[in-house]
């Protein structure tokens, strides 16, 4: 990871050479800022016709879950943002196996389509990336 004086650069060089960025998701959707964060980090980083991939793992995988209702919680349910996705050109959306299997999730429970990796699958898709963001 190139780093600069205002955080990470978006390009390896002068040439412009386009970098990998994973963004890998872990928090329930919420009760904290980092899903809304990583949501709005992704779509800085395509802004910057950069190449995306997003990671839900752990209990980030609930942040795609359908029928989510936040009225109780007094929050903005901001779940359906995950649907313009493909607008900004952000086609590559990752699921971890065992962590949809360990919350009794299948992709049918999913909001948007994604592709569904086991664990190792997902650590040589992490290896990859030119840089790596853990939310």
């Amino acid at each position: 990871m190139t780093e600069s004086t205002g955080g990470i650069d978006m390009e390896d060089d002068a040439s412009g050479t386009i970098k990998k960025f994973a963004f890998i998701n872990r928090k329930a959707p919420y009760g904290t800022i980092y899903a809304l964060e990583s949501l709005e980090v992704v779509l800085i980083s395509a802004a910057f016709d950069q190449d995306v991939s997003l990671v839900f793992a752990d209990d980030g995988v609930y942040q795609l879950k359908k029928g989510q209702a936040t009225k109780a919680v007094g929050m903005k349910n901001f779940s359906p943002t995950y649907r313009a996705l493909e607008g900004y050109d952000i086609e590559k959306l990752y699921v971890e196996k065992e962590s949809m299997e360990a919350r009794g999730l299948t992709a049918d429970d999913l909001i948007v389509d994604v592709e569904v990796l086991g664990a190792a699958e997902l650590a040589a898709l992490l290896e990859e990336q030119d840089v790596v963001l853990s939310f």
